[in-house]
């Protein structure tokens, strides 16, 4: 079927972006023969315009999606010359549009103003019922509505530390199994045991790739929380061990990475020689190493300790204390 208009214009801050924002471009989409789509936000916004920007285009590679950072007004009453300021960025960034898709009665006006049509779509909200306001107020309930490609920055994760041989593998597959979720392994391990110990910082470089895009991939399958047997901090201390030193950019991106909690299985259970492991005489001192790394941040962490049966129910304790809505 031919398409209805020759360009199409979507806006929109989607913060976060939903299930309804998505039906609403694709629509767009259906009906245009090219669709721009901009993703509008300001450093103040409680979630970064990037990551914004970055969800809707991995979820419509093909349209023209831009992120744009204009400091405009919100609203008419906050600008004299509010209209003319929006006219402006609209013409700047999706030139020559002959309609705008939008879900609300603004839309009349924005299209009035630009000389073009306005496409109203499901203003009702029947087919996705939610919106940004109720998705960041209640995040678990209305998780559904959330497509893959904004779970990977909304999904609340868990990340499991300890030095070798204390259990976070099988902690980790449990917990996930217990609240119906997803896991991380550890890529590091795999990489190890098809490499070898001889490690150099490149190789380092190239696990700490490869945990961060597992970790990603797994957050579009998650249910409401991820578990992650490992993540960047372990790799840091992984590489002071083998090679002396860290990569700088793996500690930039340590800090970048955000766990609501970290479940520290500390070195009080035997270390078993599964014929990977060198380092069960620096266990202790690892781990007081990563104390150190969690306390200078002021990052939220609970000590496991005990045999693996208290560990399970000590984790599973922690978790549901720092995530009631679970």
């Amino acid at each position: 079927m031919a398409k209805k208009y020759k360009r199409g214009l979507v806006f929109g801050k989607f913060m976060p972006f939903h299930k309804g924002h998505e039906f609403l471009i694709q629509t767009a989409a259906n009906q245009c023969d090219e669709v721009f789509v901009l993703v509008c936000s300001v450093p103040t916004e409680p979630i970064a315009g990037e990551l914004r920007y970055a969800a809707v285009k991995r979820t419509f590679p093909r349209l023209n999606v831009l992120h744009v950072t204009d400091k405009n007004p919100s609203y008419p009453h906050e600008h004299k010359f509010f209209w003319p300021i929006w006219l402006d960025t609209f013409h700047r960034n999706a030139p020559d549009c002959d309609v705008v898709f939008t879900s609300e009665t603004y839309g009349d006006e924005v299209a009035a103003r630009m000389g073009i049509t306005h496409v109203c779509v499901d203003k009702a909200r029947s087919t996705f019922p939610v919106s940004g306001t109720a998705l960041r107020e209640n995040l678990i309930q209305f998780w559904d509505f959330l497509p893959p490609a904004s779970r990977v920055f909304m999904c609340p994760r868990v990340a499991l530390l300890g030095a070798e041989s204390v259990g976070k593998s099988t902690l980790s597959e449990k917990l996930a199994a217990y609240f119906n979720t997803v896991f991380v392994p550890e890529y590091g391990r795999d990489y190890v045991d098809k490499f070898g110990h001889n490690l150099s910082p490149l190789d380092l470089a190239h696990i700490a790739a490869g945990q961060l895009y597992a970790e990603d991939e797994a957050a579009t399958r998650a249910n409401r929380i991820l578990f992650c047997d490992t993540e960047l901090l372990t790799t840091q201390i992984w590489s002071e061990i083998y090679c002396g030193v860290c990569p700088d950019w793996i500690i930039h991106q340590n800090h970048l990475r955000k766990y609501q909690l970290f479940l520290l299985l500390d070195s009080d259970v035997d270390w078993v020689d599964d014929g990977t492991r060198l380092y069960k005489n620096i266990r202790q001192a690892q781990t007081a190493r990563i104390v150190g790394e969690l306390e200078s941040r002021n990052l939220p962490y609970v000590w496991i300790k005990g045999d693996f049966e208290r560990r399970e129910k000590a984790a599973i304790a922690a978790v549901k204390q720092h995530f009631p809505f679970l």
